[in-house]
């Protein structure tokens, strides 16, 4: 009888890396509105370029990697940050996640601190819900409508 390896001796395969594009809609104090999130996101490196439009304008710049750190540009707000980790970075609009794995996590599985699926296809998540708090404490939703998502062959 030949030999078979154990699946936990198997190695898994390498984090490839995602483009995707959400609708997505706000609620807060800060208003409501509409509009796109397009995501670029490389588990191997922690890289993550992330622009959220709305309005006609983009609202959200996000983008670095896990070995130069991350830089947050909101320019209606004047904020330009910098930080090492993603778990530093306040990201409005958005549920806080810690790194690039975390966040496909949130967009995969739709697993996350105020995070609920509202709608699931083969794929995962194509609607999230997320309900939260800004930075003072006020309550906000985000709605994801996941358009597109395309992963690296």
């Amino acid at each position: 009888m030949p030999l078979q390896v154990p699946p936990a001796a198997v190695a898994p395969a390498p984090a490839r890396p995602v483009r995707a594009q959400y609708g997505w809609g706000y609620a807060g104090p800060g208003g409501e509105g509409t509009g796109t999130l397009n995501l670029l996101m490389e588990p191997g490196t922690g890289r993550l370029v992330a622009e959220l439009h709305g309005l006609g304008e983009r609202l959200l710049l996000l983008e670095g990697d896990r070995a130069s750190g991350y830089r947050l540009l909101v320019p209606r707000q004047k904020v330009d940050q910098r930080a090492a980790t993603l778990a530093e970075l306040p990201l409005p609009f958005l549920p806080q996640v810690a790194s690039v794995e975390a966040l496909l996590r949130l967009l995969r599985a739709g697993e996350g601190p105020g995070v609920s699926v509202l709608k699931k296809d083969a794929a995962g998540p194509r609607k999230l819900h997320w309900k939260g708090r800004d930075p003072r404490g006020r309550d906000e939703q985000v709605w994801l409508d996941r358009k597109r998502w395309e992963e690296a062959p």
